[in-house]
């Protein structure tokens, strides 16, 4: 067997740290990356080279003589693409490190590096924007006027209308119900607030149908339901003298699709109602997934849906400001209201407990909290609770509402705080006295 011959050396073999690296412009840093994918393909190619002949050398040698030299084959590469890319792999580290210096500075970003805005200030810049295209609009708020009658056909036919399109359609269906249903006893809803009571609403309309058949009828009056009575007798109610009178009643209720109409029980109750002869309904929807808000029998057989797309492209400013802004400081006026809301629904003596919590809170900001014991000792002495197991079932209905939290002070005792600032503490007392 003939001695092996040591391989020689190319002349691009060189290592990349002293040929290439030197040069500081990134486009002979391109250059110099290109040069190393080609030195490892031209590589590659020898070495196939060079094992094939000592194939053809040792060859006689083998053990097996059923093996022929033409038996034995050594595949070409299939494409230069695929060279480059197996050389690419194996420097890829390689091109890394020659790669912009730009590369390797982090780009990790966080929401807390951002500089917010106080809530006041960014609503008064808001609000400071003019409306682009008023001309615009205002020639598209015209045409939609042309279709008042057909609208209001399909109303009279005992079908409901549903707006839809980019832009808040409140100042549109708010025209088109004093100009077009003047024959109509119109009730208006927010569906965009917070909280809307629905069994209010169902006590006006049938207080309206109850005093129209009182005319009808003379001396037999009936009477309408009370704010005791379940909010299902009270569809019960208006369900029996729809049939009885001649009135009739239109719910013009903007954002049906809004965060104090999204509960299931909130929607079965509006389809239950609109599906009575005496009351129309006229909704608009502005959340991309309001339609899974309804199954099919009520969006057929009670809403009775007439789908219509009235884009207006007016901003949001009613609608808007019931909704927290996502660059602002802290949405302290946002979650003032909402925990008004919860507490209104609470007891006179949760809400007192409420109060000797937050007083305290107030009165001494630089403690970590008010002990447990404490409280029960503060309510105990103004007769607000009577054991421990009533102030217990308070705390846990704050908790639940994420009014009150509790956190271990540097003693190691339980402490109640609430999550707010003082100055939103302060205006929550006022508005909730």
């Amino acid at each position: 067997m003939a001695p092996r011959k040591s391989r020689p050396k190319m002349e691009d073999e060189v290592t990349p740290s002293k040929k290439n690296l030197e040069v500081g412009s990134p486009s002979s840093k391109k250059s110099a990356i290109k040069d190393q994918l080609k030195a490892c393909s031209e590589r590659g190619r020898e070495g196939k080279k060079i094992a094939s002949k000592r194939c053809e050398r040792e060859e006689p040698g083998f053990d097996n003589p059923g093996i022929e030299k033409s038996g034995i084959e050594f595949p070409d590469s299939d494409s230069e693409e695929e060279e480059e890319e197996l050389a690419f792999s194996r420097n890829y580290f390689l091109a890394k490190e020659i790669g912009s210096p730009s590369s390797k500075k982090s780009t990790v970003k966080k929401l807390s590096d951002i500089n917010l805005v106080d809530e006041q200030l960014l609503r008064a810049s808001l609000s400071e924007i003019k409306m682009k295209n008023e001309k615009e609009i205002e020639l598209l708020l015209e045409e939609y006027k042309s279709l008042y009658s057909h609208w209001l056909f399909e109303l009279r036919c005992g079908f409901g209308l549903l707006m839809y399109g980019f832009g808040s359609k409140k100042s549109l269906l708010e025209d088109f119900a004093s100009t077009a249903l003047n024959a109509y006893n119109v009730i208006v809803i927010n569906g965009y607030l917070p909280s809307v009571n629905l069994k209010q609403v169902f006590l006006s309309i049938a207080e309206i149908l109850s005093d129209q058949c009182n005319k009808n009828k003379g001396k037999s009056k009936i009477p309408f339901p009370t704010c005791s009575q379940s909010t299902d007798d009270i569809i019960s109610f208006i369900k029996d003298v729809s049939a009885k009178c001649d009135s009739s009643v239109c719910l013009l209720v903007h954002n049906i699709d809004g965060p104090g109409l999204r509960e299931p029980d909130s929607q079965q109750y509006l389809a239950r109602v609109s599906s009575f002869s005496c009351v129309s309904l006229v909704a608009s929807i502005d959340h991309v997934n309001a339609a899974l808000l309804w199954d099919k029998k009520m969006v057929r057989t009670e809403f009775k849906y007439s789908w219509h797309h009235v884009p207006t492209f007016v901003p949001y400013k009613t609608e808007g400001l019931f909704c927290p802004l996502i660059l602002s400081n802290s949405g302290h006026a946002q979650t003032t209201k909402t925990a008004l809301v919860v507490l209104q629904s609470l007891t006179p003596n949760a809400q007192s407990v409420f109060r000797v919590l937050a007083e305290h809170q107030l009165n001494n900001p630089k403690e970590e909290g008010m002990h447990v014991s404490d409280l029960y000792t503060k309510c105990r002495e103004l007769f607000l609770i009577s054991s421990q197991l009533t102030l217990n079932s308070h705390l846990t209905e704050f908790k639940d509402h994420e009014l009150v939290k509790m956190r271990r002070s540097s003693e190691g005792q339980d402490c109640l705080f609430i999550p707010l600032h003082s100055d939103a503490l302060q205006k929550l007392l006022q508005d909730l006295a």
